[in-house]
Protein backbone atom coordinates (compact mmCIF):
# COMPACT_ATOMS: atom_id res chain seq x y z
CA UNK A 1 0.00 0.00 0.00
CA UNK A 2 1.69 3.50 -1.00
CA UNK A 3 1.67 6.40 1.40
CA UNK A 4 -0.50 9.57 0.84
CA UNK A 5 1.33 12.53 0.61
CA UNK A 6 0.38 15.62 2.38
CA UNK A 7 0.37 17.94 -0.73
CA UNK A 8 -2.17 15.43 -2.76
CA UNK A 9 -0.08 13.32 -4.62
CA UNK A 10 -0.37 9.27 -4.49
CA UNK A 11 3.28 8.34 -3.17
CA UNK A 12 4.96 10.61 -0.77
CA UNK A 13 7.69 11.64 -3.32
CA UNK A 14 5.38 12.91 -6.11
CA UNK A 15 4.31 15.92 -6.74
CA UNK A 16 0.04 16.55 -6.68
CA UNK A 17 -0.10 17.69 -9.95
CA UNK A 18 2.08 14.50 -11.58
CA UNK A 19 0.63 11.70 -13.27
CA UNK A 20 2.39 8.89 -13.45
CA UNK A 21 4.12 8.01 -16.83
CA UNK A 22 1.99 4.76 -17.58
CA UNK A 23 -1.01 6.64 -17.00
CA UNK A 24 0.00 9.02 -18.83
CA UNK A 25 0.77 6.83 -22.01
CA UNK A 26 -2.96 5.00 -21.45
CA UNK A 27 -4.61 8.45 -21.79
CA UNK A 28 -2.41 9.28 -24.65
CA UNK A 29 -3.61 6.30 -26.46
CA UNK A 30 -7.16 7.05 -25.65
CA UNK A 31 -6.76 10.48 -27.31
CA UNK A 32 -5.16 8.55 -30.19
CA UNK A 33 -8.77 7.10 -30.92
CA UNK A 34 -10.91 8.77 -33.79
CA UNK A 35 -14.61 9.82 -32.97
CA UNK A 36 -16.90 6.58 -33.67
CA UNK A 37 -14.46 3.97 -33.43
CA UNK A 38 -13.22 2.38 -30.08
CA UNK A 39 -10.44 0.02 -28.17
CA UNK A 40 -10.94 -2.31 -25.67
CA UNK A 41 -8.97 -2.28 -22.75
CA UNK A 42 -6.65 -4.86 -23.60
CA UNK A 43 -6.34 -3.58 -27.18
CA UNK A 44 -4.86 -0.48 -25.47
CA UNK A 45 -2.73 -2.15 -23.35
CA UNK A 46 -1.37 -4.47 -25.93
CA UNK A 47 -0.77 -1.33 -28.27
CA UNK A 48 1.47 -0.28 -25.27
CA UNK A 49 3.42 -3.31 -24.92
CA UNK A 50 2.85 -2.87 -21.49
CA UNK A 51 0.25 -3.80 -18.35
CA UNK A 52 -2.68 -5.65 -18.97
CA UNK A 53 -6.91 -4.97 -19.43
CA UNK A 54 -7.10 -3.99 -15.64
CA UNK A 55 -3.99 -1.99 -15.66
CA UNK A 56 -5.36 0.42 -18.26
CA UNK A 57 -9.51 0.17 -16.66
CA UNK A 58 -7.62 1.44 -13.26
CA UNK A 59 -5.76 4.28 -15.26
CA UNK A 60 -8.73 5.09 -17.00
CA UNK A 61 -11.53 4.95 -13.44
CA UNK A 62 -8.56 7.16 -11.96
CA UNK A 63 -7.55 9.69 -14.58
CA UNK A 64 -9.54 9.38 -17.57
CA UNK A 65 -12.12 12.22 -16.91
CA UNK A 66 -10.64 14.87 -19.30
CA UNK A 67 -9.61 12.03 -21.92
CA UNK A 68 -12.55 10.91 -24.10
CA UNK A 69 -13.00 7.51 -22.11
CA UNK A 70 -15.78 6.50 -23.62
CA UNK A 71 -13.75 5.41 -26.44
CA UNK A 72 -11.80 2.83 -24.47
CA UNK A 73 -14.24 0.03 -23.40
CA UNK A 74 -15.17 -3.16 -22.57
CA UNK A 75 -14.31 -6.50 -25.32
CA UNK A 76 -18.52 -7.49 -25.35
CA UNK A 77 -19.42 -3.80 -26.29
CA UNK A 78 -21.14 -3.70 -23.19
CA UNK A 79 -21.49 0.55 -22.10
CA UNK A 80 -19.78 1.66 -19.12
CA UNK A 81 -21.85 0.52 -16.11
CA UNK A 82 -22.95 4.07 -14.26
CA UNK A 83 -21.89 5.94 -17.34
CA UNK A 84 -24.51 4.32 -20.03
CA UNK A 85 -26.39 7.49 -20.65
CA UNK A 86 -23.50 9.88 -21.22
CA UNK A 87 -21.63 7.29 -23.28
CA UNK A 88 -24.60 6.49 -25.31
CA UNK A 89 -24.86 10.26 -26.03
CA UNK A 90 -21.16 10.81 -27.43
CA UNK A 91 -21.78 7.26 -29.41
CA UNK A 92 -24.72 8.80 -30.88
CA UNK A 93 -22.91 11.56 -31.27
CA UNK A 94 -19.83 10.52 -32.67
CA UNK A 95 -21.81 7.73 -35.09
CA UNK A 96 -20.26 5.01 -33.65
CA UNK A 97 -21.21 1.90 -34.87
CA UNK A 98 -23.90 0.28 -32.09
CA UNK A 99 -25.92 -2.99 -31.55
CA UNK A 100 -29.89 -2.29 -30.55
CA UNK A 101 -30.52 -4.40 -27.52
CA UNK A 102 -33.29 -7.04 -27.36
CA UNK A 103 -36.13 -6.17 -25.14
CA UNK A 104 -34.74 -9.01 -23.37
CA UNK A 105 -31.68 -6.92 -22.13
CA UNK A 106 -31.74 -5.27 -18.59
CA UNK A 107 -32.39 -1.65 -19.23
CA UNK A 108 -32.97 -2.02 -23.00
CA UNK A 109 -29.17 -0.58 -23.52
CA UNK A 110 -27.29 -0.27 -26.82
CA UNK A 111 -24.16 -2.55 -27.45
CA UNK A 112 -20.90 -1.19 -28.98
CA UNK A 113 -20.72 -2.89 -32.46
CA UNK A 114 -17.38 -4.19 -31.62
CA UNK A 115 -16.75 -6.16 -35.18
CA UNK A 116 -17.37 -2.39 -37.26
CA UNK A 117 -16.27 -0.12 -34.15
CA UNK A 118 -13.05 -1.53 -33.01
CA UNK A 119 -9.94 0.45 -34.46
CA UNK A 120 -6.56 -1.40 -34.48
CA UNK A 121 -4.86 1.74 -33.93
CA UNK A 122 -3.90 2.67 -37.81
CA UNK A 123 -0.17 1.57 -38.29
CA UNK A 124 0.49 2.23 -34.92
CA UNK A 125 -0.86 6.11 -35.28
CA UNK A 126 2.68 8.20 -35.94
CA UNK A 127 4.14 9.42 -32.90
CA UNK A 128 3.51 6.19 -31.19
CA UNK A 129 4.92 6.61 -27.26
Amino acid sequence: MSEQSPEGGRYADEPAHALPEYAGRVLDVAELIPPGRVMTYGDVAEWLEQGGPRQVGRVMALYGGAAPWWRVVRADGVLLPGHEQRALGHYRAEGTPLKEASRAAEGHLPRIDMRRARWDGGDRAEGHT
